[in-house]
């Protein structure tokens, strides 16, 4: 982080932090309510499936809810052990994301310094740490985008020179209307750039 000898003004709701210099957001990854809900419903489903697979094919009831001791091996316990397998791998996957944050990181604007910092956690390797640094200088725009329908988006990019569009948003969850134009707007102001896409 960037050290400032300015005070701290305030941290709003949404846990962005901000000095008379510099802007502070955090960006949540994937270690949202959603996720953990997810990865514990598909464990347990798959733990279940699993069980009835192995319990057909050793006839030990090891289910408490059911008695899968009765179905065919072949072919009701096969499949259901192949389900719960391909629901433990997808339930590995999710709690993996979880556990390394997938996405989450912050966006740093300092006047001060006049150095943007976008950083972003990734999958383990070489790639796992991005962050692209960029002047304040040129930044032309804060740019709103809002897509309404079966998969809505709202996210806020920032428009760079020679660059393409920064986006600065969490991915997954959108963000409410109000919180995305509360966030443009704190952002143009404290950049003096214009608010595009309202």
């Amino acid at each position: 982080m960037t050290a400032s000898t300015t005070t701290t003004r305030g941290e709003s709701p949404n846990g962005d932090k901000s000095t008379s210099n510099v802007l502070h957001q955090k960006v949540l990854g994937s270690r949202r309510f959603s996720n953990y809900w997810w990865a514990t419903v598909v464990s347990l489903g798959a733990t279940g499936f699993l069980l009835a697979g192995i319990s057909s094919y050793l006839k030990i009831n090891l289910l408490i809810v059911s008695d899968p001791t009765q179905l065919a091996f072949v072919p009701q316990g096969l499949v259901m052990g192949l389900y719960g397998a391909a629901g433990s791998l997808l339930a590995l996957y999710l709690w993996l994301t979880v556990l390394w944050n997938v996405g989450g990181g912050y966006n740093e604007f300092n006047r001060e310094n006049r150095t943007i910092t976008i950083f972003r956690l990734g999958y383990p390797g070489k790639n796992r740490r991005i962050q692209i640094d960029c002047s304040t200088e040129d930044v032309q725009s804060v740019r709103i985008q809002v897509k309404e329908g079966l998969n809505p988006r709202r996210e806020l990019y920032l428009r760079v020179k020679g660059r393409r569009d920064i986006p600065l948003t969490r991915v997954g969850q959108p963000l409410s209307l109000q919180q995305l134009e509360i966030q443009g707007a704190q952002l143009a102001r404290f950049l003096s750039v214009p608010l595009e896409g309202l």
